[in-house]
């Protein structure tokens, strides 16, 4: 399986600053260091074109993000400092979510152990995103014939407001986002399916709620590709996070909405969202479960189709 990464681009950040960047670094190195590395095929990530950002976002927003015209307050906004390489690194992270969405289409799954930012709307970022990756894959995917239809099953604990409004006049994508009602962003965007979670949630009642939603309220059997954002977020011991999830329950929640997709035969895409734990390692945990339970379903499917071959 195909796993991309983007951490060796430089996010330059002023020291205190509270995004833990190293989360991605540190959870490539424990895949490169699995008993299952060599199944894993690891590629760093390739840039977005303008081209590419340009289904997405405005042109006069991705000006001014590359000559950094962002004010203050649009700097603000989006949490990170303005820098040439800021930049490049956004290009890169959102490039690795279309070339892993371009493999999942080939093979039937991929990683992108970055990515899911899905607070970038076309004419501006915030909430630590700056171009919208699986917005900007789904739309590369559409303009080279590859797909019609896509699902984005966004399960961050933060609404995914810039994902909702980009396809919010789109019948051709349907937009699921699961997240605490109280928690950020404050002004919610409306996706095709909103779950929204009291303070608390736990395992069951989460695992009850995506259950039934996958089974009877996505259209996952229609879709060309699936895109999944796996936040780690939702954590009990997430900072930001507010529900009460355990590893073990989002290990379940990956098992659920790759199953949805095997069972399908759907390609399924799956990038990591947020992450902020006391404990960083906390956030690898997760991640680290969340690309071995999508290796363990390609492997499965991908022995299936063997066997079926004649």
């Amino acid at each position: 399986m195909k796993v991309y990464y983007s951490d060796t681009f430089e996010l330059p950040l002023p020291d205190g600053h509270h995004f833990p960047i190293e989360k991605y670094r540190l959870a490539r190195e424990r895949l490169q260091q699995s008993e299952f590395k060599h199944r894993l095929e690891f590629y760093s990530a390739p840039a977005a074109t303008d081209q590419q950002l340009l289904l997405v976002h405005t042109p006069e927003y991705l000006r001014n993000v590359k000559a950094g015209n962002l004010t203050r307050i649009e700097q603000r906004r989006i949490g990170f400092p303005w820098s040439v390489a800021m930049v490049e690194r956004h290009r890169r992270s959102t490039g690795a979510t279309t070339a892993a969405a371009q493999a999942a289409l080939e093979d039937g799954a991929a990683v992108h152990l970055a990515g899911g930012t899905h607070h970038a709307f076309a004419d501006r970022g915030e909430g630590f995103c700056v171009f919208n990756d699986i917005a900007v894959a789904i739309r590369v995917m559409q303009s080279n014939e590859l797909i019609r239809t896509a699902v984005i099953v966004d399960l961050d604990v933060h609404q995914g407001n810039g994902t909702a409004a980009i396809f919010s006049q789109d019948d051709a994508v349907f937009t699921f986002s699961m997240h605490g009602e109280r928690n950020f962003p404050q002004l919610k965007s409306g996706s095709d399916l909103d779950i929204q979670l009291r303070d608390g949630t736990t395992d069951e009642e989460y695992l009850l709620q995506l259950e039934q939603a996958l089974a009877t309220e996505l259209p996952l059997s229609d879709a060309d590709l699936v895109c999944y954002i796996a936040g780690a977020d939702c954590f009990e011991q997430d900072r930001y996070g507010r529900l009460s999830l355990s590893k073990a329950g989002l290990a379940e929640r990956d098992r659920l909405v790759v199953q949805a997709c095997q069972r399908l035969a759907r390609p399924l895409v799956t990038v990591m969202g947020g992450g902020y734990a006391r404990t960083v390692n906390d956030v690898v945990d997760i991640n680290f479960a969340t690309a071995s339970v999508v290796l363990r379903s390609f492997e499965a499917t991908r022995s299936s189709r063997l066997h079926r071959s004649p």
